[in-house]
């Protein structure tokens, strides 16, 4: 099951987060052209999103200097639905 999207989030957001978690399977560090390639969203929509992403703490860089993104803590507890969307919305 899913978690529940924060009112800023979109599907874009959640099929990132999804690439990155890798189902049951070891989690991925990934660029964005990579996550673009695995979803049907395009690069740099994907990029934006990971800025936003990053910006929340779901996501962080793994790598700066190749733009590799990983999963956060804060990010896996949200998938797994330890953490409320409305905590997303309070948090700034």
């Amino acid at each position: 099951m899913q978690p529940p999207l924060a009112s800023w989030m979109t599907p874009v957001d959640r099929d990132v987060l999804e690439v990155l978690r890798n189902g049951n399977e070891r989690e991925l560090v990934l660029t964005p052209g990579v996550i673009a390639a695995n979803t049907e969203w395009k690069r740099q929509t994907v990029r934006e999103h990971l800025l936003q992403l990053s910006d929340e703490r779901l996501v962080a860089y793994h790598d700066e200097t190749r733009a590799l993104y990983q999963l956060t803590d804060r990010g896996r507890r949200y998938l797994r639905g330890d953490l409320a969307a409305e905590a997303l919305e309070a948090d700034d």
